[in-house]
């Protein structure tokens, strides 16, 4: 998209000023005699708006930028206009990756390593093993709030339901959150008896959610509420918006669902080929990336034709909701461009973790049905999607979402980890639009600082030492100053219930442990194979060992504690439940009753995926 001399000038001069601000001129925050921080001030006379749009469960290609049939028309605009990274990634679950999204730090040392649904009892005797968000690290929104920013949040939160630990006392002034894993998207209701109600809170008391709730709506109608009122003060806000699009259960209204009805009639497989090419053809991989077929897909052609008719709707209700998410980021987008507000706004658009494949193939089977029917959800093909539903895609149409990748959510694989980001807006102009420069999700922080031109936290923060950002900046791959982030003897690395992971340069060190993966350390470059297709451990031992040396280095450094023998995630949510559940016998035979049909569509599958045979 074209844009007017001044609008460059003004967005390099935002840009520049950030970049001057947040490092060449090694800015810092002023402290009182007892280090509470005093109101920052940033070296940028115009300070730009942050609008951090964080998707739930979203797939590597589940957007049009990214080679999606799904129509994303608002976040195609912003990829157009942005930085589109193509080799960005996150943990593979959703607490973890927000952890390091709002803080900048690794998610073992911000006291989030796992949800605390799969926490196993033998961790949580470590202090960084509570699953909430640790004392010792500061938000994105504090740091913001105080150099002078409105701070606002809008969805799901996931971090904390103690009186401390709400969005409202880490840094937002004005709340409406969901506290849980997930919940129902068109009522408030939970979505496993794990929970005994929906837990939302707005500012910091709980909330009881309007009758006319759907969630994507609900979200922005708030977000846009909250910038309004704040507009008067003549601040600049800091928007976070963490959708519940698209995690389970699945929904969306009947008009975008019915826009996707007969689209995936010809199942994953093709689908799966079908993004493949597109995504190749825009850039967003090699032309030549091969892709392994997970042994969790089903054979499509063997279902009756009731079944692919079912399934087929699944994934409509699916796309459905991304383009019902999209829609709505729309509208606060032509709010923002109705007040005066767009041309200072910038975008941040990422995914908390890839495509959840949890659930076997057909959810209609005993007993998975009668778990959702117990709490009063329906599985019928008629209203699928709609209020008292309760849909998944489950792992064949989640290999799908992630393709060309392998894996899926909770797993190390490229699938559960590399998710979309987009960086755009009027005072973002980029100098080129496709970037393959390897990004983290503790890199977001740093970043939105150096955008606004606000330092980092010294050792102590408001009186108390807290942990480091070690996350990068990012501005220099949008200005161009660099085309990396990190140099060839930097290095990533990530645990989740030893799933194991190690980044650097172009490679990639990484374990799956069963029932999916198979437990053996592999080594792939994943800049020309993102699809993991060709181990070279054995091709390139050195790196390999190196690279295992540098994996152990970081457990040491971020106290990373062992899983128990015999642990599974499943099976630690499935015993979790029972310990919080003891009182309650029916809580707990409900919980049986939806989460074991998900442990046993994993165990049943075999230990491994299927590699290509050229």
């Amino acid at each position: 998209m074209m844009r007017s001399a001044i609008h460059r000038i003004f967005g390099m001069g935002i840009l520049c000023a950030g970049i001057i601000a947040a490092g060449l001129l090694g800015s810092s925050s002023q402290v009182d005699a007892q280090g509470a921080p005093l109101r920052q001030v940033s070296a940028n006379p115009v300070r730009p708006n942050i609008v951090f749009i964080l998707a739930d469960d979203l797939g590597y290609s589940d957007l049009a930028p990214y080679g999606s049939e799904i129509s994303t028309p608002n976040l195609s605009v912003l990829a157009d206009q942005g930085l589109v990274f193509t080799n960005y990634h996150t943990g593979p679950n959703c607490a973890p990756s927000r952890a390091m999204l709002l803080t900048g730090v690794d998610s073992h040392l911000a006291g989030v390593p796992n949800i605390p649904e799969m926490i196993a009892p033998e961790q949580r005797a470590h202090p960084n093993y509570q699953g909430v968000l640790g004392d010792d690290v500061v938000t994105v929104a504090t740091l913001l709030e105080d150099a002078g920013y409105n701070t606002y949040m809008a969805g799901k939160w996931h971090l904390g339901m103690e009186p401390n630990k709400l969005p409202s006392r880490r840094g937002f002034k004005r709340t409406v959150a969901m506290m849980d894993s997930g919940a129902d998207n068109w009522e408030q209701r939970p979505y496993l008896p794990i929970y005994d109600q929906a837990n939302w809170f707005a500012d910091g008391e709980r909330y009881t959610l309007p009758d006319d709730f759907y969630s994507s709506r609900f979200l922005v109608d708030s977000m846009i509420d909250f910038i309004d009122s704040g507009s008067s003060e003549g601040e600049p806000f800091f928007a976070y918006l963490p959708f519940m699009a698209v995690h389970t259960p699945v929904q969306a209204p009947q008009e975008f669902i019915d826009r996707y009805m007969g689209v995936y009639d010809t199942g994953w497989d093709d689908l799966r080929e079908q993004r493949l090419e597109r995504a190749a053809a825009i850039g967003i991989v090699p032309a030549d990336t091969p892709m392994v077929r997970m042994e969790t897909t089903d054979d499509w052609d063997s279902l009756s034709g009731e079944e692919r008719r079912y399934q087929a709707k699944r994934m409509a209700v699916y796309a459905g909701m991304i383009e019902a998410m999209d829609f709505h980021i729309g509208r606060l987008i032509d709010h923002l461009k109705q007040t005066g507000q767009y041309a200072n706004t910038i975008f941040i658009v990422t995914s908390d973790n890839g495509s959840e494949a949890s659930g076997p193939t057909d959810p209609r089977g005993f007993p998975k049905r009668l778990g959702p029917a117990n709490l009063g959800y329906n599985l019928d093909y008629e209203t699928l999607g709609l209020k008292g539903s309760f849909s998944t895609i489950g792992p064949s149409f989640a290999s799908a979402s992630a393709s060309p990748l392998a894996y899926y959510k909770f797993y190390a694989g490229e699938g559960g980890m590399r998710v979309p980001l987009i960086i755009a807006g009027e005072p973002v102009d980029p100098k080129q639009r496709l970037t393959n420069a390897f990004a983290w999700a503790t890199d977001v922080t740093p970043t939105i600082l150096s955008l606004t031109g606000v330092s980092q936290p010294a050792e102590r923060y408001a009186g108390r030492p807290v942990q480091p950002i070690t996350g990068r900046n990012l501005t220099p791959l949008i200005s161009g100053v660099s085309d990396r982030a990190y140099g060839p003897d930097d290095w990533i690395g990530y645990e989740l219930t030893d799933h194991g992971v190690l980044f650097q340069a172009d490679y990639k060190l990484v374990v799956n442990q069963p029932p999916v993966g198979d437990g053996q350390w592999r080594l792939f470059n994943i800049v020309k194979d993102p699809g993991e297709t060709k181990d070279l451990a054995a091709s390139e031992p050195q790196r390999f060992q190196r690279m295992l040396g540098h994996y152990e280095q970081y457990r040491r450094d971020n106290k990373v504690a062992p899983v128990p023998e015999g642990y599974s995630q499943m099976r630690q949510i499935v015993l979790n439940a029972l310990l919080q559940s003891r009182k309650n016998v029916i809580a707990f035979l409900l919980t049986l009753l939806v989460l074991v049909p998900f442990y046993v569509a994993y165990k049943s599958t075999r230990a491994t995926r299927t590699l290509p045979s050229d």
